[in-house]
């Protein structure tokens, strides 16, 4: 229920971004501060650009522009911050736990801007909000994850959230890339791209190599993975005649895909990251306690 909320929100905030105007007065006064601890492009933008046309006032923080570089403790940072009387922090760490720490030492609301290895939850709404505005709900509907299943954030948050909306998940990877235990998020798992396994997808979700979290060197190169793993020409021919391509970004053409499928109408990644901004206005003004008739109390 809460999803489906949510995504209803986001509706009504995409059709306002497809205005000229696009600004609302909805939450003025409010302080929004990005606390990215971790590099980020499209969810620190996605975030700031959504308080902005709430009318919100945006603060980014960075590692490098923050005292944590001085030795300052996430502890510190959040009670700090929280003397500052902000709204809502939204937070990106490289250490899973982190938005929950903020969460204990701060009045204020906590975004969980993606935590290490372990969630992404507004990518996730973002890219549920993609697939049900393509197909209309979710229900029967057999989605592919597939890449580097155990790094991926984005993984930890998606597969749960599709199965319990009526979804069917399948993990594909390398053993080397494959978590211990899939079922625990709802997965099935296959180590193999068969072209009979892509063509029974509805939706085909690439995730990217997780370079700067590995340790050691999971595959022979990106050039074997790209030809056992990637999506080219070839396989892009296979898949149903409605499904379509999701990737979170940022996409490494020539290993997920190539460059024509990235390009192509079936790949829906930047349609998500138009979603992002819609999904986050709608988190924000439910948050801070937005009422049904667009006005925040």
């Amino acid at each position: 229920e809460d999803i489906a909320m949510i995504l209803d929100l986001a509706r009504s905030f995409k059709d306002i971004n497809d205005r000229p105007i696009k600004k609302l007065p909805t939450l003025r006064g409010r302080t929004v501060v990005n606390l990215f601890l971790e590099p980020s492009t499209r969810t620190r933008t996605s975030f700031e650009i959504a308080a902005k046309r709430l009318s919100a006032d945006a603060v980014n923080m960075s590692g490098s522009a923050s005292s944590t570089v001085k030795g300052e403790s996430l502890v510190d940072t959040a009670q700090t911050l929280s003397a500052m009387n902000c709204d809502i922090v939204v937070i990106r760490h490289k250490l899973a736990g982190a938005p929950y720490v903020l969460a204990q030492n701060m009045t204020a609301h906590i975004i969980n801007g993606g935590d290490g290895k372990h969630q992404h939850p507004t990518q996730t709404l973002l890219d549920l909000f993609t697939i049900r505005e393509h197909f209309g709900g979710f229900s029967g509907l057999k989605v592919g994850i597939i890449g580097d299943i155990s790094h991926s954030r984005v993984a930890g948050s998606l597969a749960p959230a599709l199965t319990s909306l009526g979804a069917e998940v399948t993990f594909v990877a390398p053993a080397t890339l494959m978590p211990a235990r899939p079922d625990v998020l709802g997965a099935q798992k296959s180590y193999v791209l068969t072209d009979d396994l892509l063509a029974s997808f509805d939706v085909v979700y690439m995730l990217r190599i997780q370079l700067e979290r590995i340790e050691g060197a999971p595959l022979p190169s990106l050039r074997e993975y790209a030809m056992l793993y990637g999506i080219d020409a070839r396989r892009l021919a296979l898949l149903k005649k409605d499904a379509i391509i999701m990737h979170p970004g940022p996409v490494n053409r020539g290993v997920e895909m190539t460059s024509e499928v990235v390009d192509g109408s079936r790949a829906l990644i930047l349609y998500q990251v138009n979603a992002g901004v819609a999904v986050r206005m709608a988190l924000m003004y439910a948050l801070l306690g937005g009422d049904s008739d667009g006005t925040a109390a």
